[in-house]
């Protein structure tokens, strides 16, 4: 079932160790097959070297309920169903605890939009959760987590295709995108972009540093996602 599908997330996995994004068993891609309803995702705790396609459980989006495979699938698992669920669009979740998303997350602080780098993926500030409450934490932690980032979006009036990236307070980073390796290309970016935020507010600091012009990040955001875009190559 769904061969291709787990190819594909196996590749995103490995993509996460490759890139640095993870350290020992950290981290988790998954991908949706929208048309079946049905989610492979990394099986918890499992070396990357130890990883291959058939290990992928495949998991059903509107129950939570492993279809396929014998291993436990990611912890993250509901947070992962929640995104899909609720943001209809993404094809793929990547969470991680790179360094430096990780660093403004325990912050308990958004990602302002300095540059044209930032502005290249994300259409805006990139927004941290709010804190969870002591009643999310103790019940159905994972689910909650999804609740309080789509919660983010909504309560923000955020687009999450414009802006496919969220810090969870005091824990770490989530991106997504139209597929599962789409989502670890967003992870890659996200973490760069925070390195690069971290020392732009290192040198002017942060009440002094006002964002980007505004007119200019939409204008680097839309040339590549835009619906007029124009940036790379147009496919025969």
């Amino acid at each position: 079932m769904l061969t291709e599908l787990k190819k594909q997330v196996y590749e995103a996995n490995m993509a996460i160790q490759r890139h640095k994004l993870a350290i020992f068993t950290w981290g988790n891609v998954s991908g949706i097959d929208r048309s079946k309803g049905l989610v492979v995702i990394k099986p918890s705790g499992v070396e990357y070297d130890a990883l291959s396609p058939i290990d992928l459980p495949v998991i059903d989006v509107a129950t939570g309920r492993v279809v396929e495979g014998d291993l436990n699938p990611s912890s993250d698992t509901p947070t992962h169903l929640e995104i899909y669920r609720r943001f209809k669009d993404v094809g793929g979740v990547t969470h991680t605890h790179s360094e430096w998303a990780t660093i403004y997350a325990q912050a308990g602080r958004s990602i302002r939009p300095y540059g044209t780098t930032h502005a290249d993926y994300f259409g805006g500030e990139i927004p941290c959760t709010r804190p969870m409450t002591a009643e999310e934490i103790t019940g159905k932690y994972e689910l909650e987590t999804g609740r309080v980032i789509c919660e983010t979006f909504e309560k923000l009036n955020i687009d999450p295709m414009h802006i496919p990236a969220v810090l969870v307070h005091s824990h770490g980073p989530f991106t997504w995108g139209k597929d599962a390796m789409k989502s670890v290309e967003t992870a890659i970016t996200l973490d760069y972009v925070a390195r690069l935020a971290y020392y732009t507010e290192s040198l002017t600091g942060i009440q002094n540093k006002p964002n980007m012009d505004n007119t200019l990040l939409h204008k680097h955001f839309d040339r590549k996602h835009g619906k007029n875009a124009y940036y790379g190559q147009k496919r025969k």
